[in-house]
């Protein structure tokens, strides 16, 4: 196993120390290379070395939020930097087998649209894609994403390579960054429930996203790039659930039931049993676009690979909040 790393001025390499003893404890070798996707030699160089059978591309500039700040950057990682992966293995290894990360972020537009319903048909609150749907990303980070995505489908079918896109829905767990809602969400209340004296600053509480657990999508990765057949899959868990959801199942975890005053920017949640503010809205938080209701449909993946996710949503929050508690 090897992976690439960016050259930092300190390590933060805590969520992938826990790998390097599992590949020793089973005798697998385990390598860690510098390298970076704008640096087309250094990863030319790296592929040279290894010479892998299957290419796993998870890097990326991965903050829909930042992505607004640093357009240019977002692009020459999460764009381009898919290019020249795909144009070495093409030139170096073409046996090779190659996964991108693709993400639902493409279709962000999707859910912003006024959908219809049929004559006599209850109107469906959320919009479920598929991978036919069409893509309409709605920020710098899903427009990346979307040329990375065609590349990798241009080179399976141009040049035969075995390359695959898994346009996965959120996926969380204990290792996810601290600048993502989810572990920002469960970190802060642990340190409240902890006492610290905090309060928990988010943007829109009703924004909706398809949460799954990412142990359960990083084997649909594996499936998806070791299939005789490389292809396009959706990964999802088929259902959303708000921001607002997931602060009251992580609260109550933590030993508060979340009572909720106010409206818009003014809302803010309280401890019902003190009155203590926990939650409170913070407008800077909030994306220029969001869509908010959507989610996929894992449907082809299930009958073609076989796989099917074994952890919802109520079950993922209590293994982010009780890490986090323990951590706290």
């Amino acid at each position: 196993m090897h992976g690439l790393v960016r050259r930092t001025s300190s390590l933060n390499r805590d969520r992938i120390d826990g790998l390097r003893d599992a590949a020793k404890a089973r005798s697998l070798p385990f390598e860690l290379h510098y390298g970076n996707l704008i640096d087309p030699l250094g990863l030319q160089a790296v592929i040279g070395r290894v010479k892998p059978s299957e290419i796993y591309n998870l890097a990326s500039e991965s903050h829909v939020g930042i992505s607004f700040e640093e357009p240019e950057h977002s692009t020459s990682v999460n764009a381009v930097g898919v290019l020249r992966l795909l144009e070495i293995m093409r030139l170096t290894r073409p046996e090779c087998r190659f996964y991108q990360a693709s993400t639902s972020e493409l279709f962000g537009g999707l859910a912003l649209r006024p959908r219809e319903a049929s004559p006599g048909a209850a109107r469906s609150p959320e919009c479920v894609c598929t991978e036919t749907s069409p893509f309409e990303p709605i920020s710098p980070y899903a427009i990346a994403k979307q040329y990375a995505h065609a590349m990798t489908a241009f080179y399976r079918r141009g040049y035969g390579l075995h390359a695959s896109n898994g346009i996965l829905f959120n996926h969380e767990s204990p290792r996810r960054g601290f600048n993502f809602v989810t572990r920002k969400i469960t970190a802060t209340l642990a340190r409240i429930a902890r006492g610290a004296d905090e309060v928990l600053f988010l943007g829109n509480l009703d924004s909706r996203r398809d949460w799954g657990y990412a142990p359960d999508y990083v084997r649909a990765m594996w499936m998806i790039t070791t299939a005789d057949v490389a292809d396009d899959y959706v990964i999802a868990t088929g259902e959303t659930r708000s921001v607002r959801e997931f602060v009251e199942r992580a609260a109550a975890v933590a030993g508060f039931e979340i009572a909720w005053e106010g409206a818009g920017p003014a809302e803010a949640g309280y401890d019902r049993a003190t009155g203590r503010r926990l939650v409170a809205v913070e407008p800077r938080f909030f994306r220029p676009l969001d869509h908010s209701s959507i989610c996929g449909s894992a449907a082809k993946a299930k009958a073609v690979l076989g796989w099917e996710p074994t952890v919802g949503f109520g079950r993922l929050v209590e293994i982010m909040m009780e890490s986090d508690l323990g951590r706290a």
